[in-house]
Protein backbone atom coordinates (compact mmCIF):
# COMPACT_ATOMS: atom_id res chain seq x y z
CA UNK A 1 0.00 0.00 0.00
CA UNK A 2 1.41 3.29 -1.53
CA UNK A 3 2.64 5.38 1.93
CA UNK A 4 0.28 8.33 2.04
CA UNK A 5 -3.20 7.53 -0.05
CA UNK A 6 -5.29 10.26 -1.55
CA UNK A 7 -6.72 12.33 1.19
CA UNK A 8 -9.47 13.61 -0.02
CA UNK A 9 -11.11 10.45 -0.77
CA UNK A 10 -11.60 9.82 2.72
CA UNK A 11 -11.97 13.58 3.86
CA UNK A 12 -13.61 13.99 6.88
CA UNK A 13 -15.01 17.04 6.69
CA UNK A 14 -16.97 15.77 3.71
CA UNK A 15 -18.13 13.17 6.11
CA UNK A 16 -19.60 15.34 8.50
CA UNK A 17 -21.51 17.12 5.68
CA UNK A 18 -23.00 14.03 4.44
CA UNK A 19 -24.48 13.15 8.25
CA UNK A 20 -25.16 16.92 8.29
CA UNK A 21 -23.33 16.66 11.41
CA UNK A 22 -22.66 20.84 12.00
CA UNK A 23 -19.39 22.07 12.85
CA UNK A 24 -18.62 25.67 12.70
CA UNK A 25 -18.10 26.79 9.45
CA UNK A 26 -18.55 30.82 7.72
CA UNK A 27 -22.06 30.35 7.12
CA UNK A 28 -22.69 29.22 10.22
CA UNK A 29 -20.66 31.37 12.23
CA UNK A 30 -20.82 34.89 10.10
CA UNK A 31 -24.00 36.64 10.32
CA UNK A 32 -24.36 40.68 8.27
CA UNK A 33 -26.00 41.82 11.56
CA UNK A 34 -23.34 40.91 13.54
CA UNK A 35 -20.76 43.45 14.45
CA UNK A 36 -16.98 42.50 14.06
CA UNK A 37 -15.82 43.32 17.25
CA UNK A 38 -11.99 45.15 17.25
CA UNK A 39 -8.57 43.50 17.31
CA UNK A 40 -8.04 44.24 20.35
CA UNK A 41 -10.79 42.04 21.68
CA UNK A 42 -9.84 39.32 19.09
CA UNK A 43 -6.04 39.19 20.36
CA UNK A 44 -6.51 39.47 24.41
CA UNK A 45 -5.51 35.66 25.61
CA UNK A 46 -5.59 34.65 29.37
CA UNK A 47 -3.29 31.69 29.00
CA UNK A 48 0.79 31.03 28.00
CA UNK A 49 1.98 27.95 26.63
CA UNK A 50 5.55 26.85 25.60
CA UNK A 51 7.39 24.10 23.83
CA UNK A 52 10.59 24.14 23.54
CA UNK A 53 12.98 20.96 22.08
CA UNK A 54 15.31 18.73 24.48
CA UNK A 55 17.74 15.52 23.68
CA UNK A 56 14.97 12.96 23.13
CA UNK A 57 12.08 14.85 21.76
CA UNK A 58 9.75 18.27 22.83
CA UNK A 59 8.82 19.59 26.02
CA UNK A 60 5.55 21.63 26.08
CA UNK A 61 4.19 23.33 29.38
CA UNK A 62 1.67 25.83 30.18
CA UNK A 63 0.08 27.36 33.69
CA UNK A 64 -3.32 26.26 34.51
CA UNK A 65 -5.06 28.70 34.35
CA UNK A 66 -8.22 30.17 32.56
CA UNK A 67 -9.20 33.83 32.55
CA UNK A 68 -12.68 35.96 30.89
CA UNK A 69 -11.91 39.72 31.00
CA UNK A 70 -9.99 40.76 34.32
CA UNK A 71 -11.79 37.44 36.07
CA UNK A 72 -9.67 34.13 36.80
CA UNK A 73 -12.32 31.62 36.17
CA UNK A 74 -10.07 28.05 36.90
CA UNK A 75 -7.36 27.41 38.30
CA UNK A 76 -6.88 23.86 36.78
CA UNK A 77 -7.32 24.00 32.80
CA UNK A 78 -5.69 21.84 30.74
CA UNK A 79 -4.13 23.49 27.71
CA UNK A 80 -1.89 20.73 26.88
CA UNK A 81 -3.68 17.71 24.86
CA UNK A 82 -2.77 14.87 23.27
CA UNK A 83 -4.15 14.48 19.43
CA UNK A 84 -2.98 11.15 19.04
CA UNK A 85 0.62 9.22 20.50
CA UNK A 86 3.13 11.02 18.53
CA UNK A 87 1.54 14.36 18.57
CA UNK A 88 1.01 17.21 21.31
CA UNK A 89 -1.28 20.58 21.03
CA UNK A 90 -0.92 23.55 23.30
CA UNK A 91 -3.78 25.84 23.13
CA UNK A 92 -3.60 29.58 23.39
CA UNK A 93 -7.15 31.70 23.37
CA UNK A 94 -10.61 30.76 22.78
CA UNK A 95 -10.59 27.24 25.47
CA UNK A 96 -14.16 26.48 24.28
CA UNK A 97 -13.29 26.72 20.31
CA UNK A 98 -9.55 24.64 20.99
CA UNK A 99 -11.18 21.91 23.01
CA UNK A 100 -14.07 21.61 19.82
CA UNK A 101 -11.22 21.50 17.47
CA UNK A 102 -9.13 19.04 19.21
CA UNK A 103 -11.94 17.03 19.74
CA UNK A 104 -12.73 17.21 15.79
CA UNK A 105 -8.71 16.26 15.19
CA UNK A 106 -8.65 13.16 17.23
CA UNK A 107 -11.53 12.13 15.23
CA UNK A 108 -10.41 13.09 12.03
CA UNK A 109 -6.88 11.04 12.51
CA UNK A 110 -8.70 7.99 13.43
CA UNK A 111 -10.94 8.02 11.08
CA UNK A 112 -8.30 8.39 8.68
CA UNK A 113 -6.20 5.61 10.09
CA UNK A 114 -9.40 3.67 10.44
CA UNK A 115 -10.32 3.76 6.64
CA UNK A 116 -6.97 3.87 4.78
CA UNK A 117 -5.32 1.14 7.38
CA UNK A 118 -2.46 3.30 8.37
CA UNK A 119 -1.76 6.25 10.55
CA UNK A 120 -1.77 9.64 8.68
CA UNK A 121 1.09 11.61 7.75
CA UNK A 122 2.71 14.17 9.88
CA UNK A 123 2.29 16.79 6.95
CA UNK A 124 -1.45 15.60 6.75
CA UNK A 125 -1.77 16.22 10.47
CA UNK A 126 -0.72 19.40 10.58
CA UNK A 127 -2.60 20.49 7.31
CA UNK A 128 -5.75 19.41 9.20
CA UNK A 129 -4.72 22.04 12.29
CA UNK A 130 -4.64 24.43 9.59
CA UNK A 131 -7.55 23.48 7.68
CA UNK A 132 -9.48 23.93 11.64
CA UNK A 133 -7.30 27.09 12.10
CA UNK A 134 -9.13 28.48 8.39
CA UNK A 135 -12.33 27.51 9.64
CA UNK A 136 -12.57 29.39 13.31
CA UNK A 137 -11.70 32.54 11.13
CA UNK A 138 -14.83 34.05 10.97
CA UNK A 139 -15.61 33.37 14.95
CA UNK A 140 -12.13 35.05 15.50
CA UNK A 141 -13.36 37.83 13.70
CA UNK A 142 -16.46 38.05 15.99
CA UNK A 143 -14.12 37.86 18.78
CA UNK A 144 -15.70 34.40 19.55
CA UNK A 145 -13.51 31.68 18.89
CA UNK A 146 -10.07 32.73 18.12
CA UNK A 147 -7.10 30.27 19.39
CA UNK A 148 -3.82 29.83 18.07
CA UNK A 149 -1.75 25.96 18.70
CA UNK A 150 1.65 25.16 18.65
CA UNK A 151 1.87 21.53 17.89
CA UNK A 152 4.44 19.54 18.80
CA UNK A 153 5.23 16.18 17.64
CA UNK A 154 7.94 13.60 17.23
CA UNK A 155 8.85 12.79 13.38
CA UNK A 156 9.77 9.23 13.21
CA UNK A 157 11.13 9.43 9.87
CA UNK A 158 14.10 12.33 10.95
CA UNK A 159 14.12 10.72 14.35
CA UNK A 160 13.52 13.89 15.94
CA UNK A 161 11.41 16.38 17.94
CA UNK A 162 9.58 19.45 16.05
CA UNK A 163 7.55 22.07 17.02
CA UNK A 164 5.32 24.34 14.70
CA UNK A 165 3.46 27.38 15.17
CA UNK A 166 0.14 29.09 13.39
CA UNK A 167 -1.07 32.30 12.34
CA UNK A 168 -4.59 33.02 12.41
CA UNK A 169 -5.50 32.32 9.63
CA UNK A 170 -3.74 28.63 9.90
CA UNK A 171 -0.32 29.59 8.22
CA UNK A 172 2.47 27.02 8.87
CA UNK A 173 5.52 27.51 11.02
CA UNK A 174 8.45 25.62 12.03
CA UNK A 175 10.75 26.24 14.64
CA UNK A 176 14.22 25.14 15.31
CA UNK A 177 14.43 25.42 19.46
CA UNK A 178 11.32 26.97 20.60
CA UNK A 179 7.66 28.32 20.40
CA UNK A 180 5.03 29.93 22.82
CA UNK A 181 2.01 31.46 22.45
CA UNK A 182 -0.39 33.47 24.50
CA UNK A 183 -1.01 36.52 26.59
CA UNK A 184 2.99 35.97 28.55
CA UNK A 185 4.59 34.83 25.54
CA UNK A 186 5.31 38.43 24.36
CA UNK A 187 7.06 39.06 27.74
CA UNK A 188 9.69 36.55 27.05
CA UNK A 189 9.92 36.42 24.19
CA UNK A 190 13.95 37.68 24.52
CA UNK A 191 14.39 35.32 27.32
CA UNK A 192 13.93 32.38 25.17
CA UNK A 193 16.96 33.90 22.94
CA UNK A 194 19.07 34.37 26.03
CA UNK A 195 18.75 31.25 27.49
CA UNK A 196 20.17 30.07 23.92
CA UNK A 197 23.06 32.25 23.38
CA UNK A 198 24.29 31.73 27.02
CA UNK A 199 23.13 28.06 27.54
CA UNK A 200 23.27 27.19 24.93
CA UNK A 201 20.28 25.19 22.11
CA UNK A 202 17.47 23.65 24.07
CA UNK A 203 17.95 20.78 21.58
CA UNK A 204 21.25 19.48 23.57
CA UNK A 205 19.74 20.06 26.66
CA UNK A 206 18.52 16.96 28.40
CA UNK A 207 15.26 16.67 29.93
CA UNK A 208 14.98 18.08 33.23
CA UNK A 209 17.62 21.54 32.01
CA UNK A 210 14.79 22.38 29.49
CA UNK A 211 12.02 21.42 32.44
CA UNK A 212 14.02 24.12 34.82
CA UNK A 213 14.35 26.67 32.15
CA UNK A 214 10.63 26.39 30.39
CA UNK A 215 9.33 26.71 34.41
CA UNK A 216 11.37 29.63 34.84
CA UNK A 217 9.96 31.17 31.49
CA UNK A 218 6.87 30.53 32.38
CA UNK A 219 6.86 31.91 36.28
CA UNK A 220 8.93 35.10 34.49
CA UNK A 221 5.74 35.27 32.01
CA UNK A 222 3.68 35.27 35.10
CA UNK A 223 5.35 37.93 37.37
CA UNK A 224 4.72 39.81 34.29
CA UNK A 225 1.54 39.14 33.18
CA UNK A 226 -2.10 39.02 35.16
CA UNK A 227 -3.74 36.51 33.00
CA UNK A 228 -0.97 33.78 33.10
CA UNK A 229 -0.54 31.54 36.61
CA UNK A 230 2.68 31.64 38.34
CA UNK A 231 4.64 28.53 39.84
CA UNK A 232 3.36 29.61 43.69
CA UNK A 233 -0.35 28.33 43.98
CA UNK A 234 -0.92 25.99 41.18
CA UNK A 235 1.66 23.25 39.55
CA UNK A 236 1.68 23.88 35.64
CA UNK A 237 1.45 20.59 33.29
CA UNK A 238 3.76 19.08 31.66
CA UNK A 239 4.14 16.92 28.71
CA UNK A 240 6.84 15.55 26.64
CA UNK A 241 6.66 13.79 22.93
CA UNK A 242 9.42 11.26 22.10
CA UNK A 243 10.29 8.14 20.68
CA UNK A 244 8.17 6.38 23.20
CA UNK A 245 5.21 8.37 22.80
CA UNK A 246 3.33 11.38 25.00
CA UNK A 247 4.42 11.10 28.65
CA UNK A 248 3.41 13.37 31.70
CA UNK A 249 5.82 14.44 33.67
CA UNK A 250 5.37 13.88 37.01
CA UNK A 251 4.81 16.09 39.45
CA UNK A 252 7.36 15.00 41.93
CA UNK A 253 9.83 16.69 39.26
CA UNK A 254 7.87 19.96 38.60
CA UNK A 255 7.34 20.32 42.04
CA UNK A 256 11.26 19.90 42.95
CA UNK A 257 12.15 22.36 40.39
CA UNK A 258 9.42 24.59 41.87
CA UNK A 259 11.14 24.71 44.84
CA UNK A 260 14.32 24.98 43.72
CA UNK A 261 13.35 28.18 41.92
CA UNK A 262 11.45 29.38 44.92
CA UNK A 263 14.67 29.94 47.07
CA UNK A 264 16.64 31.39 44.45
CA UNK A 265 13.75 34.85 44.05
Amino acid sequence: MPEELNHSAVDFWDLLRQHEIPFPNSESLVSPAMPVKSQESIGVHGTTVIAVKFRDGVLDIADRRATASNYIMYEEAEKILSLDDETLIAIAGSYAAASEAVRFLRHSFKYYARSQLQDMSLEGKLSEVSRVLRQSVPGALQGIGGFLPIVSAYDSKKKEGRIFFYDMLGARFESREFGSAGSGSERIRGSFEYIVRTKGPFREMTLQESLRESLLLLDIAASLDTATGGLSKVLPIAKTVTAQGVVDVPEEELKAIRKELMRER
